[in-house]
């Protein structure tokens, strides 16, 4: 089926789709920002990308367009642990710059890949200093 039918189809009725106060979201697995429209469905579209944590690190799969009757092995499965700096770079790589599989989708997949490290990373823990001088004496 087309994309532009399966959305006509989904747009308004899916088991995805969260409805909040005039606003539409989406909890696909697919959707980088979980806004529900035709760009970002990952339901709709046959070229998704989809970032989430791995044990160390992140994971990007995105689904090749030429294996689309065989739903297993269309899936490409990417673990990358690499620093921030060194993720962001390859997560732009592997959608925008080295293969264009999908470019209008690089900047909202580097940020969500940012985000997941960000809550990867360990919490710091503040050390309270000792009270000095006198009133601190008293108690």
């Amino acid at each position: 089926m087309s994309a532009d039918l399966v959305w006509a189809i989904i747009k308004n009725n899916n088991s995805f789709l969260v409805k909040r106060q005039n606003v539409q979201f989406s909890s696909e697995p697919a959707n980088l920002k979980n806004v529900n429209s035709f760009k970002y469905s990952g339901l709709a579209n046959y070229k998704t990308v989809t970032i989430l944590p791995a044990a160390r690190g992140i994971r990007v799969i995105t689904r090749k367009a030429n294996k689309e009757q065989s739903p297993k092995k269309s899936a490409n499965s990417v673990v990358i642990a690499k620093t921030r700096r060194q993720t962001s770079k390859s997560v732009a790589n592997l959608i925008a710059r080295g293969n264009k599989y999908r470019p209008d989708l690089r900047a909202a997949a580097v940020a969500r890949a940012s985000a997941i490290l960000a809550t990867q990373a360990p919490k710091k823990t503040r050390t309270l200093r000792e009270a000095k001088g006198p009133r601190a004496q008293k108690n």
